[in-house]
């Protein structure tokens, strides 16, 4: 073929083609799935980011009852957080309980905020948290004020009494002991429960007790300066010289105890603020007497018996109470070698009325209280021990005026001051029954005794004689006193029969008076022997010849 064309060129060889692979820009739905699962997980992580709030952790002695990813924080009846885990601590003391909560509840890490377990308790202000028995129990919160915020709280052992969101106001009171009263005994005004006795606390000295009252509102504003506050705890009663009392504001107060408020003549004044402090009184009467003002000490001596006398009897002039026994004792009296009974007493002289402290008139000389005392014991003034429950024999100190009192000798310069005393009645009446005991003890009952059955042997002989005597005259005179007396009848019938109207007067009057002449003889005879012979009567007539 190249001997045919030798003179034409080589044409070039064609290139080759290229093989290009077509890009596909969609992307597989294989991987959609897994993208779409990353984007919704990235945004629930997101979300649980946002909404979740602050972590605490709360200290608790036990844990009991709480479960770790179940036990709800709750305020109000409302979630706001969830116990994640539970822990004990490094020395076994206590347990750490870590809580997350919700963004809401971000105001709960105040440094004041309260956490409590919420489980069936039953205390002094009655059961509570009987619906954990079926939902299992929670950590209650009360929030705090403080702009102070941590993340570790000490929880309460026990519900508080008194939640920041009540209504109300907190009194401070003062008291020499506890008496039954615990948190949560009830405070009553008018015998209706208003408030509860929030907290108390010993006092640094040791010597009282403080305690802080919650008074809900309305009834808060019936406590003003005037109000008075006294024990109503269980059952008062008192049983002294004045009489048997029994006083209580409620059943529950038997068992609770309680605290009672009330004003004198319902003069509140003015509304008592914030804890504002009172004392708190023993009883009713006590708190709601008037001020006492000044109180005088006095020393008494005595020298009998003191029983039925104790510290807080009372100390009487005329009725009135002016003050109370404070204490008894015994001492030995050197000089007259015996023993005494001092008796200390204080007395409120202001009881006795304003005109004898200032002067019944605005010019008349104020006295000074010993220069009042010792004009007063000049006029007799004296204590004396009398009764005043015969049934439980208790006895109080009596001050009055005994005119008759022997003179004493007052020193005013003596701390406390000795008040002279008289002997009390049933001293005075026991002594003059010793003394007849003693008179009657030297009578010589024995001989007396002899005396008498000697007495009664004479008379018994005497009686016999007289009987002897009796019969004599039944048997003897008697017959003949009765013989003559029917003598006299027969004359008195004769006469009536010679006075009749049917009588033969002038015949037989002669024959009467004869007859009347012969027993006013009889009768002569009879009165003229009995005057000789008396002996008769007893004796009886002699028979003839003798």
């Amino acid at each position: 073929m190249s001997d045919e064309n030798p003179q034409q060129p080589a044409l070039p060889a064609a290139p080759r083609p290229r093989r290009v692979r077509q890009r596909n820009w969609l992307p597989s739905l294989v991987w959609l799935i897994p993208l779409v699962a990353a984007l919704v997980g990235l945004t629930l992580v997101v979300k649980l980011m946002s909404d979740r709030g602050p972590q605490i952790t709360i200290t608790f002695r036990s844990a009991e009852g709480l479960e770790a990813g179940k036990t709800s924080v709750k305020y109000k009846d409302v979630n706001i957080g969830t116990v994640q885990t539970i822990g004990l601590s490094e020395d076994r003391t206590h347990v750490q309980i870590k809580v997350q909560l919700t963004k809401e509840a971000k105001s709960f890490t105040a440094d004041d905020t309260r956490f409590w377990v919420v489980r069936p308790r039953v205390a002094a202000s009655g059961v509570s948290g009987i619906s954990t028995l079926l939902s299992g129990a929670y950590i209650a919160a009360d929030a705090g004020t403080s702009e102070k915020t941590v993340d570790e709280f000490t929880g309460l052992e026990a519900p508080p009494i008194i939640t920041r969101d009540a209504s109300g106001k907190q009194f401070v009171v003062h008291a020499d002991d506890l008496g039954s009263l615990d948190i949560g005994s009830p405070v009553y005004y008018r015998r209706i429960v208003v408030g509860q006795v929030a907290a108390y606390e010993l006092n640094p000295d040791g010597k009282g007790i403080t305690l802080r009252l919650f008074i809900n509102a309305p009834y808060d504003k019936f406590v003003g300066v005037n109000t008075r506050f006294w024990h109503a705890s269980g059952l008062d009663i008192e049983l002294n010289a004045s009489g048997f009392k029994l006083r209580t504001q409620a059943l529950a107060t038997m068992l609770l105890g309680g605290v009672a408020f009330r004003a004198p003549d319902d003069d509140f004044g003015m509304a008592a603020g914030e804890n504002t402090e009172f004392q708190l009184a023993g009883d009713e009467e006590t708190a709601l007497k008037p001020p006492d003002g000044h109180a005088e000490t006095l020393l008494l001596y005595f020298k009998q018996s003191l029983r039925g006398l104790s510290p807080g009897a009372v100390v009487d002039f005329r009725g009135v109470a002016l003050g109370e026994v404070k204490s008894i004792g015994i001492e030995y009296d050197q000089k007259a070698r015996e023993f005494v009974m001092p008796v200390l007493i204080q007395i409120y002289p202001e009881r006795l009325g304003r005109k004898l402290l200032v002067g019944a008139r605005s010019d008349e000389k104020k006295y000074t209280e010993k220069e009042r005392l010792a004009y007063f014991i000049g006029r007799g003034l004296r204590a004396q021990l009398r009764p005043g429950n015969l049934l439980t024999g208790q006895i109080y100190v009596a001050r009055d005026f005994f005119p008759k009192a022997p003179p004493v000798q007052f020193d005013a310069s003596q701390t406390p001051i000795i008040l002279p005393t008289v002997p009390g009645a049933l001293d005075e009446l026991q002594s003059q029954i010793s003394e007849i005991a003693r008179k009657l003890s030297k009578v010589p009952f024995d001989e007396i005794g002899a005396d008498l059955q000697k007495t009664m042997k004479t008379l018994d002989r005497t009686l016999n004689s007289a009987e002897q005597l009796t019969q004599h005259l039944n048997n003897d005179v008697a017959p003949e006193v009765t013989a003559a007396m029917k003598d006299v009848r027969k004359t008195l019938d004769a006469a009536q029969k010679t006075l009749s109207e049917d009588a033969p007067l002038q015949q037989d009057l002669r024959q009467t008076l004869e007859e009347m002449s012969r027993a006013a003889g009889s009768l002569r005879v009879l009165t003229d022997y009995l005057e000789r012979h008396p002996e008769s009567l007893i004796r009886g007539k002699p028979e003839d010849g003798k």
